[in-house]
Parts: structure tokens; sequence; C-alpha cells
């Protein structure tokens, strides 16, 4: 295991099993270093001030005594702490620690994923129900979803991340409230909806409970805004690879969708929270000094925040575990340390992109998605030059004639494919986003025509956010492994497992790096 020290006889409480409690002796180490390497793996809980911290914090260390550690911020808050108002928990990059040999544990992370990604499961509750009112359909909506009881779904949750499924909803929606209130100068009433409250009278009322605070008290004196966006920051843990994954997201970058230059990534962006409609655009800027990206959303997608912090997230990588990730992978690839697995702001625009990209090069898979985007691609207005055009929905692509997307130079058998996927998604056949099941979404998926198993595989990879997917069938994967077809593929990266997608962006990154130089 890895360790602070570097040693494998001292752990932290990401390497140990979730249903075990963190090791304190480690988590007072990593504290008292400032480690960032740990942040958000725990949370130190002072006993003399009620306030529990990121490992990263800046205050003086607390005596030992003192101290009590926890696996989540929720678990700190059932018990009766408060969130510290320097160094922020809700900055902190997310718990990530997964096992393909445990069925509970990737049952309970996603049940997780699906309350982190509310519109992709349920409606936004009604005025007439609260946070903790509509989180009892809350979970039996997600254990449906799951396939699971709602009883065994709770006592697996319960089991696992060491709080109910309400207190967990409840930290995440009150964590979400507090970032909004401190960064940005949307009205209460705002934060209140977006954060997942049904009235502002109601939120004041968690907040102040929960907080022992009046929200517009954590309220930081800032300019009025200026129409150009509402910026947050989000936290990753070290060590991250920023030319890496920008350079990956530069050569795929579609004309009038997405931009990257220099430290920053610039998109449009489209998206549905309940029964709303949003579009707009957002900037990533990279700032690797405080291991942070500052998001920037335009005024359009503000109400949508917490959404769309969500997916950024994703997209981005930000909750990897680089030190479980290392102690798997950094034999085989000493060189790619930092190496995130890029993700997806839509899981239907990755799929979309997935088969355009069938067997062909990266350059001519952007050629056809550029062409896909100015035939089909809603036009937008935004104050970036070049950035005029949002991802086509699966209804304008369903509706798409074979006629034209033949003229783009899409093949017949792609827009089988292509029509294929925007009605199972339209149809709600389909859901593309993480927390739902991987190997049954991927049999699904493999059912359309046109989709294999490798085109399913990249898709659970950077839509489903999977870190165990593999496209075996990748040729160049293949020959970086000294292997012939993809039963090869499979057997040489057994070793690997959970972290093989990492593995192969580690191989397609090796690939281009020795191209490019």
């Amino acid at each position: 295991m890895a360790s602070l020290t570097g040693e494998r006889n001292v752990r932290c409480s990401s390497c140990l099993p979730s249903s075990t409690p963190p090791e304190s002796d480690a988590c007072y180490l990593a504290l008292k270093a400032h480690d960032a390497r740990f942040d958000g793996s725990f949370f130190a809980a002072v006993t003399s001030t009620g306030i529990y911290c990121r490992p990263v914090c800046r205050v003086k260390t607390p005596r030992r005594e003192n101290l009590r550690f926890y696996r989540h911020a929720a678990e700190a808050e059932a018990a009766g702490f408060r969130p510290c108002l320097r160094c922020r928990p809700e900055l902190a990059p997310r718990a990530a620690s997964w096992s393909t040999e445990d069925a509970s544990r990737i049952l309970a992370f996603q049940a997780a994923r699906l309350m982190d990604e509310p519109d992709a499961w349920k409606p936004m509750p009604s005025a007439g129900t609260t946070a903790g009112e509509s989180s009892g359909g809350t979970m039996a909506q997600i254990a449906q979803k799951l396939g699971v009881s709602d009883r065994h779904l709770r006592r697996i949750f319960e089991a696992h991340f060491g709080v109910s499924p309400l207190q967990y909803l409840q930290t995440r929606r009150l964590l979400a409230a507090k970032q909004l209130i401190a960064d940005t100068q949307l009205p209460m009433a705002q934060v209140a909806l977006s954060s997942g409250f049904a009235s502002v009278r109601r939120f004041n009322d968690a907040f102040s409970r929960h907080y022992g605070l009046n929200p517009s008290a954590l309220r930081r004196a800032r300019s009025a805004p200026d129409g150009l966006g509402v910026s947050v920051r989000l936290g990753w843990r070290p060590p991250y690879n920023v030319p890496a994954m920008l350079g990956f997201l530069r050569r795929r970058a579609l004309p009038g969708v997405e931009q990257v230059a220099d430290r920053e990534f610039t998109r449009t962006l489209r998206l549905m929270r309940g029964t709303q409609h949003y579009g707009g655009w957002l900037r990533v800027r990279f700032d690797e000094d405080r291991a942070q990206a500052m998001l920037t959303v335009s005024d359009s997608l503000a109400a949508a925040l917490p959404t769309v912090i969500n997916r950024v997230r994703a997209a981005l990588d930000l909750d990897a575990d680089p030190i479980a990730i290392h102690a798997t992978l950094h034999a085989a690839f000493p060189s790619s340390d930092g190496v995130r697995v890029p993700g997806t702001l839509d899981g239907f625009e990755l799929a979309v992109r997935a088969v355009l990209g069938q067997q062909v090069t990266v350059a001519a898979a952007r050629t056809l998605g550029a062409r896909l985007v100015a035939a089909f691609g809603d036009p937008i207005v935004t104050p970036v030059a070049g950035l005029d055009r949002l991802f086509p929905t699966p209804a304008a692509l369903a509706a798409a004639s074979g006629d034209e997307l033949g003229r783009l130079g899409i093949t017949r058998q792609r827009q089988a494919a292509l029509h294929a996927l925007a009605h199972a998604i339209l149809e709600g056949r389909i859901a593309l986003h993480p927390g739902v099941d991987v190997e049954t979404t991927c049999a699904d998926l493999r059912a359309l025509p046109g989709i294999g198993d490798w085109t399913a595989q990249y898709i659970a990879l950077r839509a489903l956010r999977w870190p165990d997917a593999f496209p075996a069938g990748d040729v160049a994967l293949q020959k970086a492994l000294g292997v012939s077809n993809a039963r090869a593929a499979t057997q040489a990266a057994e070793r690997w497992r959970p972290w093989r997608g990492y593995s192969v962006l580690r191989v397609w990154h090796a690939i281009e790096h020795s191209t490019s130089t």
C-alpha cells in the first residue's frame, strides 16, 4: 500500500476497506504535513471546537487527543461537527475508492453517484416537499434503478458510508449551498433551489439547525455580478498531469463547441434540470500550485451550477485517487503518474463521438464531429470568439435522414448506430451517466446496430466513469502490450484491476507523447 512515508506498513484511510475506520496515526501524519494527496480521503474533527477540516487545512494542528477522523464529510456532520470556514470541506475532492471484487461497495458508490446527479433519475422536488421529505422516494427510485430493494440499498449504504442515505444527501446539499453562498452572488432563493431545497425558508431552517449560522452570514464581500459568469473553485488530489489532460482535449476539440488554450478549457454546454433546459458556456482554468480548477459558468447556467460542478468534476477526473492508482500502475508506467481519465459533460455526446471514432484516426473523427455540429448543432451566442454551437441533441440526430448524414461523410453503418443510439436515449432505454449498472448498459449498447465491445467499453470508461473499463480491441493498445488480439490484451491487463481504464490512458499518453517528440 502507498503511504505517507513511502513505506508499505503505513496506510492512509483511502487504502482501507470502506467499512474500516480511518487509521488515526496515518491520518494524523497527513494532517500535520498538510498533505494534499489525502485531501478528501478523510476529514479531521476537533472535539474542542466542534469543527471538522480537510487534511490540507493550514490552521495550527490540534493536539492528537482532541481529534477524531472520519472518512466522509457526512460522517463528521452526523457526529455533530461543523465544516471549517477556512479550508472549506466543500472544495475537497470526493472520496473515490473502488474494488471490482466487492459488489456491495460498488453498489454503494453507484447509489452515491446517482444522488450526486439527481436529474438523471428523478424530477426536482415539488414546492410542497423538502429535501428530507423527498429522500424516502429518492432511495426507492435509486434502488429500483439499481435493481435492488430499498431496504437492502439502505443497509449497504450505511455499512460503507457510515451514515444513512438521508444524512449523506443532506450533507451534499448543504455543502453545495455553502459553496454557492461563499463563491457567488446568486440570490438565496436560487442557491436554495439549485442545491435541492424546495424553498428558501426550508433551506434557511436546515442550514441554521445544522451549522448554527444564518446562510447570509457566510456571504463574502464581492463585487456585483458583471454578466460574465459565475466562478467557483474545485479541488483535486495531486499529482495531476494537466498538460496530458489538456492535450487529450485539444486533439479532440470540436470547432464551435470546444477550445483549449494555455491552461484553460472552454466549451458550450446544454443540459436539462428537471423540466428546465439550460444552454451556455463554461471555462476551466487550472491552478496547479493550489491543486484547484477555477470553474466559470455563464449566467444562463448559474441556476444549474451544482449539476455543472458534478459534470465538470467527472469530465476532468478531479476525484481520482492517485495513491491507489499509483500502487497498481506505477511499476508498469513509471513516467505516467498523474495521468487522468478524461470523462465527458454529456454522455450522449461522448457516445456519438465514440461511434464517429470507430476505426479512424483522432483527426478524422474530429473532422466528422465538426461537420455534425455545423449541420445539426444549435447556434448559441457567447463572449468567446469561435464558441458558437451546441452539440446536437438526440432528437436532432434521430430526425436526421440518411442522405443528410451521408453528405457529411458518415457511413451507413455509423448512420444506423447514431439513429439507434439517439432513439434509445430518447425512449429512456439507455442512460449514459455515472452510477448506472455498467454491465447492463454495455450489453444494451452492444445490442444496438454498429456498436461493438470497443465502443461500449470506451463509453463506459469516459461517460459511465468506470475505472476498470478496458477496450481490449484497441489496436494501438494491443501493439503497446505486445499482443495481437483482444483476449490476449485482456489477460495482459488482468494485473491492473481495478484500474485498467487508467492503464489505457497511460498507454495512449505514451503513444501520443512519443509521436509528438
